[in-house]
């Protein structure tokens, strides 16, 4: 008898599901135990994954924890793709609606941190400008200048402190204080690296990637801010290697 795989599926995945019909032992024997088995063996394979993709979130939460709501995701979101790296790119918006975390609330917004590294590392490569390009602009000439950005680039918008809580993390940075911070993500070389940015620093950035002029996003950012400090935003740009093209108007 066939297995109808569809079945298969929410079997494996549902503990409390009966093996599926035609499912037998190497002596014809309904596949009990050994289904049980495998079925146990795929929900920690997939919950390993999840960790190895969010390991400040498994840290924060602590492994047995950890492992409760890895078991509760993985069953609610199944793999779309046969590609495990890729796996778990619902988890922020599944940590948003799930009752025992509800008071860590800037636990969804590290796991899309997390996810932004992730795709990041992942992102097509793009060569950067030479940086001597930027200087060569007239200050009027960059106000009407538009940025061609690197598919690596990310920004994470929190009202927590997510770079810092990250590093506190992953990386025994210093304690974090509470604020809004936006994560800006490049990668210059092979890996991805992480600038805090304040919200005007997310406005302007944000402006940019969408396709504004240089001086439409620096509009956009004083206007959050009146003491917006340019530097550290097009600082992180550039030694990001995030400029990938200037096109004036």
């Amino acid at each position: 008898m066939n297995v109808d795989q569809t079945q298969f599926r929410k079997a494996i995945l549902d503990p409390g599901r009966d093996v599926p019909p035609g499912l037998v032992d190497p002596e014809g024997r309904p596949a009990g135990k050994r289904f049980d088995v495998y079925r146990n063996n795929v929900i920690v394979s997939l919950s390993n994954a999840l960790g190895e993709a969010f390991p400040v979130i498994r840290k924060l939460l602590g492994d047995n924890n950890f492992s409760i709501l890895a078991g509760h995701f993985v069953r609610a979101h199944p793999p779309a793709s046969p590609l495990i790296a890729t796996y778990g790119d619902a988890l922020p918006g599944f940590l948003e609606g799930f009752e025992p975390v509800r008071s860590l609330g800037y636990l969804p917004d590290i796991a899309r941190l997390e996810l932004a590294l992730r795709k990041s590392y992942h992102a097509a490569d793009a060569a950067p400008i030479d940086s001597a390009r930027l200087q060569e602009l007239s200050p009027d000439r960059l106000m009407e200048t538009r940025f061609a950005l690197a598919p690596a680039l990310r920004l994470v918008r929190s009202d927590w402190p997510i770079v810092a809580i990250w590093r506190f993390n992953a990386e025994d940075g210093p304690k974090p204080e509470m604020g809004p911070e936006t994560a800006l993500v490049t990668r210059p070389e092979f890996d991805p690296i992480l600038t805090a940015l304040s919200p005007a620093g997310h406005g302007f950035l944000a402006e940019l990637a969408q396709g504004r002029t240089f001086g439409a996003a620096l509009e956009t950012a004083t206007e959050q801010d009146p003491d917006f400090d340019l530097t550290p935003a097009l600082a992180a740009l550039v030694s990001g290697g995030a400029i990938t093209a200037l096109h004036e108007e």
